[in-house]
């Protein structure tokens, strides 16, 4: 399988698309730009399958309703943001200069951590709250990457002063759920560069220490 990042929207946050060997693709995080992201997909000739949110920030969820509408795909978010997508105070828009951002209900919501396997995709759930009470990483094992959301960036960690956040759960997250992976993991933030667990293991300033 192979991954696709794509910085779509204002504040270039990171899309991705995990494709397998049939030209299917999960769609995770599509934050903009609805428009512009369908037609790549289908000039790429892939077929969406799902789209899967980390978290419910409004920067990650601008395009969710043109891709589940264009393909007719579900939306999986976890159970602690159910609320987030149709709410501006909650999802955060309502705070920024981008006027209000929302999308409908999700199709699925996570209820805990686990396996989901979605045709030939089979990712590891893992809970790592911080950013936002309902944020979640996927892990994908065959391809060594993990989709962390805003919670680990490359020399850095996601912010914590929006609705929701804690910093102490978000640093017992990392430490928890991501440092444990193998150190090769390629580690896919919802802004920025790719980053490695063994590069932040070893020089990110928030988790000195770990």
């Amino acid at each position: 399988m192979k991954w696709m990042q794509l910085p779509l929207g204002p504040l270039q946050t990171n899309a991705y698309l995990l494709i397998n060997s049939k030209r299917e693709c999960l769609v995770i995080d599509p934050g903009s730009e609805g428009e512009a992201l369908i037609q790549y997909i289908e000039e790429k000739g892939w077929t969406p399958l799902a789209v899967l949110l980390t978290h419910a920030h409004f920067d990650h969820i601008g395009a969710v309703d043109s891709v589940r509408d264009h393909w007719k795909v579900p939306v999986y978010l976890h159970k602690k943001e159910k609320n987030w997508l149709m709410d501006p105070s909650l999802n955060g828009s309502q705070f920024f200069q981008l006027g209000a951002i929302t999308a409908k209900p999700a199709d699925h919501l996570i209820q805990e951590e686990g396996k989901l396997i979605i045709s030939d995709f089979t990712l590891d759930v893992l809970f790592t709250p911080g950013h936002s009470p309902g944020s979640v990483s996927f892990y994908h094992e065959e391809s060594k990457v993990v989709f962390a959301g805003d919670a680990l960036f490359a020399g850095s960690i996601g912010r914590t002063d929006l609705p929701g956040g804690d910093h102490n759960r978000l640093i017992k997250s990392i430490h928890d759920k991501l440092l444990v992976l193998p150190e090769e993991t390629t580690v896919l933030s919802g802004h920025g560069m790719t980053t490695t667990i063994e590069r932040e293991m070893d020089s990110n300033p928030f988790l000195n220490g770990f």
